[in-house]
C-alpha cells in the first residue's frame, strides 16, 4: 500500500490554511508544523489551532499538529514583524518598502526543521513524504525566500546534506499561482470535504498589524493582497477588520488602483 503522507509549514494564514485543505482533499495524511518566532501576528497561531481542531472534529487527518517556539532566537532578527518599535508598513504588497516585513532567512529555517521532520517519518516508516508549502507568486517580487529558484536550491543542499533523501521531496502546488489561485482551488477542496469555506477561512488571520483584539487591520500589504483575491472569486473575506470589509475592500481598490497607475 502506497501511503500518501505530507509534512507542511501551516501559518494560520489563509495560504497554507488552503494548502491544507488540498492535501486533505488529495488523501493526504497530514503532519503540521506552526513557528512561533516573535511575530506581532501571533494570532495566526490561535487561528491554526482553532482550524486544526474544526477539521479533526470533521474527521480529517491531521496526524499531527505541533507550535515550534523560535522565538528567543528569530526574535533577534531585523524585521517590520518582529520589532515592537517599527511600523509595519501600508499600501500594495509590491511596493519596495514592503521589504521591511521580510524576516531574514525565515523560509529556509522553516524549511529546514520541516525537511527534518519529514526525512525523520520517511525513515522511520520506509515511505516517501511530500514537503508542503503554501508559497505563491504574489510573494515573489518582495520575498526572496518565495521563489521557485530558490526551493531548486534548497532542495538540492537537503539532499546533499543527508541519507534517504529520495524518499523527501517538496510539493509546492501554488508556486505560479496566487492568492486568488489559492481561494478557488480551497473553495473546491473544502466543498469535497464537507467544509464550511467561511468556517476555515474565519480561523485565519494574513494581517501584519492585527488589533488587540486579533481583528485585522486591513491595511498592510498582507491585508490587501488578500482582500483583492476575495474580490476576485467574488466573494466577502470572513475575517473581522477594524472598520469593516466595505471599508477594507474600498481601501484595497483604492491602492490597486493607484499602484496600476505608476
Amino acid at each position: 500500500m502506497n501511503e500518501k503522507i505530507a509534512v507542511m509549514s501551516l501559518s494560520g494564514g489563509m495560504d497554507s490554511t488552503g494548502l491544507l485543505t488540498r492535501l486533505l482533499s488529495d488523501g493526504y495524511e497530514v503532519h503540521a508544523l506552526s513557528f512561533n518566532y516573535g511575530q506581532k501576528h501571533s494570532v495566526e497561531l490561535e487561528r491554526a489551532k482553532m482550524n486544526v481542531a474544526y477539521m479533526r472534529d470533521m474527521g480529517l487527518n491531521i496526524a499531527t499538529h505541533e507550535i515550534g517556539d523560535l522565538s528567543s532566537v528569530m526574535g533577534l532578527f531585523n524585521s517590520a514583524l518582529l520589532d515592537s518599535a517599527v511600523e509595519v508598513p501600508e499600501g500594495h504588497y509590491e511596493q519596495a518598502n514592503m521589504v521591511a516585513t521580510v524576516v531574514p532567512n525565515r523560509n529556509a529555517i522553516f524549511s529546514s526543521i520541516v525537511y527534518g521532520f519529514a526525512l525523520s517519518i520517511a525513515t522511520k516508516r520506509k515511505a516517501n513524504v511530500k514537503i508542503c508549502l503554501g508559497v505563491h507568486s504574489g510573494d515573489h517580487a518582495i520575498y526572496p525566500d518565495c521563489r521557485p529558484e530558490f526551493y531548486e536550491e534548497i532542495g538540492k543542499a537537503f539532499a546533499s546534506g543527508n541519507w534517504e533523501s529520495e524518499r523527501v521531496d517538496f510539493l509546492l502546488p501554488y508556486i505560479d499561482g496566487d492568492k486568488t489561485t489559492i481561494l478557488r482551488d480551497a473553495s473546491i477542496a473544502c466543498f469535497d470535504l464537507g467544509l464550511d469555506f467561511n468556517t476555515v477561512f474565519a480561523n485565519t488571520c494574513t494581517s501584519y498589524n492585527p488589533d488587540s483584539e486579533g481583528r485585522s487591520s486591513g491595511t498592510s500589504g498582507a491585508d490587501v493582497e488578500r482582500i483583492l483575491a476575495f474580490y476576485d472569486v467574488g466573494k466577502i473575506d470572513p475575517v473581522t477588520y477594524v472598520n469593516g470589509w466595505e471599508s477594507a475592500l474600498a481601501n484595497a481598490l483604492q491602492v490597486r488602483d493607484e499602484w496600476s497607475r505608476k
